[in-house]
């Protein structure tokens, strides 16, 4: 750990210089990727810091041991000792928890997809009531949501939605939630008193930078149309939807969300390189067996992830078979509680893998 360690700090050293070099601060591309990893690093050297002032202690104490005849100061070694030998032993736990390779997409916004599957009106309702939650989780972290698009279902809800979220470390928080969620519960329209089992997929994107994928905009084709749904009559009346067909991949996005025909089609190139960014992203994560068991690929739309039973008052994570009897406080935002847990399972699986190198 220890050598590692020294690597970090080497590698810190120069990014330190480098990142106030005039040729780096005038390349967007650069100085962006140098940040990141300056501040990610940055955590590492300061808890190192910390572990070697204890050490130094450490030692400190043990020369007093050895060396002092005073009574009392030999027992308040000890104590000092004792205090500082439980303080190392945090503090590596710490140090191998943040030396696991961290997911270079984590601290990237996010572009999430809800789309109603099995169960008609109610699966609709279930996608509305799904993104309430993350609109109110995301209200809750200080994270701004912003529509793209939307399909609303007949009964209420949406058929499909599709919303970008900015903030600190999103993709590293929401990426847990791709996959198919389950509602179990009795419908409104329901006269018989039956339980009903409907679905919604979730699809949670690292929103791609312009410098993360290459497009061609000549491999782009952009229709514009008026756009439909709510929005008042001048949004309606007017050419500002757009969609856009990416060629070689067959890729289809639509954004009508903006008055402005410029707004959506920005909002729409931002989806479609996200799009396309997830394909890598997807070849990448079927080489990562760790992340493959408790992240689901945003295309595989029959793996079921969570069940939200209604009559039960109870929500059931199937990847760490995990139940919390706390329905009504998880639909309403406090989504916390269930990535924590993932988050645990995830980081003690790599912590086995990286203790093996140790």
């Amino acid at each position: 750990m220890i050598d590692k360690l020294n690597i970090i700090q080497q590698r810190f050293n120069e990014l330190s210089d480098l990142i106030i070099q005039p040729d780096i601060i005038s390349d967007q591309k650069k100085y962006v990727k140098i940040s990141r990893e300056y501040k990610e690093l940055k955590e590492i050297v300061d808890k190192k810091t910390e572990y070697e002032l204890i050490l130094s202690n450490v030692n400190e104490a043990n020369e007093i041991i050895k060396e002092e005849s005073d009574n009392e100061m030999i027992e308040l070694a000890n104590s000092e000792l004792e205090v500082n030998k439980q303080k190392i032993s945090l503090i590596e736990d710490e140090l191998k928890l943040m030396l696991i390779p961290k997911d270079p997409d984590d601290s990237k916004n996010v572009v999430m997809e809800l789309r109603a599957g099995t169960g008609g009106d109610e699966a609709s309702i279930f996608a509305g009531d799904l993104f309430r939650m993350y609109s109110k989780y995301s209200e809750k972290k200080g994270w701004k949501l912003n529509l793209v698009d939307l399909n609303e279902g007949t009964a209420g809800g949406f058929k499909e939605i599709i919303f970008e979220i900015n903030g600190q470390n999103v993709y590293g928080t929401l990426k847990y939630e791709s996959g198919v969620h389950r509602v179990q519960r009795v419908p409104q329209t329901e006269t018989q008193g039956r339980v009903h089992t409907s679905a919604a997929t979730v699809m949670v994107l690292p929103e791609a930078e312009e410098f993360d994928v290459e497009l061609n905009m000549q491999e782009v084709r952009i229709e514009r149309t008026t756009s439909t749904g709510p929005g008042g009559q001048s949004v309606n009346t007017t050419y500002s939807a757009i969609k856009l067909h990416h060629e070689p991949t067959g890729i289809i996005v639509s954004c009508q969300d903006q008055k402005s025909q410029h707004k959506n089609l920005e909002k729409a190139l931002k989806v479609l390189r996200t799009r396309l960014y997830e394909l890598e992203l997807n070849k990448k994560l079927q080489e990562d067996s760790v992340k493959r068991n408790l992240m689901v690929s945003s295309g595989d739309r029959s793996a079921k992830i969570r069940t939200y039973n209604y009559p039960q008052g109870r929500v059931t994570d199937h990847r760490i078979n995990l139940t919390l009897y706390d329905l009504q406080n998880i639909i309403n935002g406090d989504v916390d509680k269930l990535i924590d847990e993932l988050k645990i399972a995830q980081n003690t699986e790599l912590m086995k893998k990286e203790n093996e190198s140790f």
